[in-house]
């Protein structure tokens, strides 16, 4: 999880465009970002585990 200061750092509209980097907003983590939702992949399984992501729900065939 990272700091009120990281947190206040990444919001922060970069000096150049290209530098700008889609994070989770609940841990900050860059890696298996998904757009949609704005967290990452493994919040995103935890979260729709417990139910707290409507409509989505744990494949089984």
């Amino acid at each position: 999880m990272a700091s009120k200061r990281m947190f206040s750092k990444m919001k922060r509209t970069p000096k150049f465009s290209t530098r700008h980097r889609n994070r989770c907003e609940i841990t900050g983590n860059a890696r298996g970002y998904y757009r949609k939702f704005r967290i990452n992949r493994i919040l995103l399984r935890e979260l729709a585990l417990q139910g707290l992501i409507p409509g989505m729900r744990k494949a089984s065939w």
